[in-house]
């Protein structure tokens, strides 16, 4: 990946910092436990930083791929003094590094929108995590971010993610690929404050 678009991506994460707490707080809600060892996966990491603020969870990862971004995200964790509390591991779709049955939640933000990341690798995904473990895979705002938050930032986010590629995916196209790949355990797809796939092994 190029500079340009890390730095694309480098602001984009700066700019949802105000939104973090209130999808911390949704995915929480759907995640039902306080404790857990929780993986954010991807560049649009960020949301992990607030479920470690709402003392949600008892071990912290980040899947960084690109690999370019994991150094951005060890730098962001010594900024919020996290440091010793946030593993970085550079990784990529199939979530190589992350062992299997080892995560209790799943955070895949930015996972269907943009060509660059290739496609979703659901069967990974269900792979690292422990039977009855949540993972969370889409992209929005989430249900309990205020409307003047989303209006601060919405305009500005469009642009940033339409430089960065960003396509137009439906709901179906989104069913039929879980369909085609035949994941195992439970999976929801919801609408509710932004287009989720629910995963539960």
């Amino acid at each position: 990946m190029n500079a340009k678009n890390l730095s694309l991506i480098e602001e984009i994460n700066h700019l949802w910092n105000p939104v973090y707490p209130f999808l911390a707080q949704h995915i929480h809600q759907l995640y039902g436990r306080q404790d857990g060892n929780i993986l954010e996966i991807g560049p649009f990491s960020g949301v992990i930083f607030a479920l470690q603020e709402k003392s949600l969870g008892n071990s912290f990862s980040i899947a960084a791929f690109p690999p370019q971004m994991a150094n951005y995200f060890r730098w962001e964790a010594n900024k919020r003094g996290m440091e010793d509390k946030l593993t970085v591991i550079e990784s990529d779709s199939s979530l190589s590094g992350i062992e299997e049955n080892t995560i209790d939640l799943a955070v895949f933000r930015g996972a269907f929108f943009f060509p660059f990341l290739g496609d979703v690798n659901f069967p990974q995904i269900h792979r690292v995590l422990k039977p009855g473990g949540f993972a969370f895979i889409g992209g929005g705002f989430g249900k309990l971010t205020p409307d003047v938050v989303i209006k601060d930032i919405g305009e500005k986010s469009r642009d940033l993610n339409l430089r960065l590629g960003k396509i137009h995916i439906s709901e179906e196209q989104i069913r039929q690929s879980l369909q085609a790949i035949k994941v195992k355990g439970e999976t929801e797809l919801i609408t509710e404050g932004g287009l989720w796939v629910l995963m539960k092994k």
